[in-house]
């Protein structure tokens, strides 16, 4: 069964060893995930999830981070529709569609 979840949020960063960019996904939603988490995770509450963004699909992870799902974009997406920290953006999720 798949779960499909819309939504815009603004893109932040967090810096590590190199920058890492993140959608941060609604309280609300997050709490909905969450429940569903418990049968989609493969472990540590990391559930996988195909997204999409204006034209670009790609398949991704979310992670649970103080009470919300962050939503990874990777540089080749967020390059090809040429985001910007703080910028808002759509993105569809679809959790359990391996």
């Amino acid at each position: 069964m798949e779960f499909e979840f819309e939504f815009e949020s603004t893109l932040i960063e967090w810096r590590g060893p190199a920058p890492f960019f993140f959608l941060p996904v609604p309280a609300e939603m997050s709490l909905e995930i969450k429940e569903l988490a418990k049968t989609l995770s493969y472990g540590w509450g990391v559930v996988p999830v195909k997204a999409l963004i204006a034209d670009t699909d790609f398949k991704t992870s979310l992670f649970p981070r103080e009470g919300l799902f962050m939503v990874p974009i990777k540089e080749i997406v967020r390059r090809a529709n040429q985001l910007e920290v703080g910028q808002q953006v759509s993105v569809k999720l679809v959790l359990g569609g391996r």
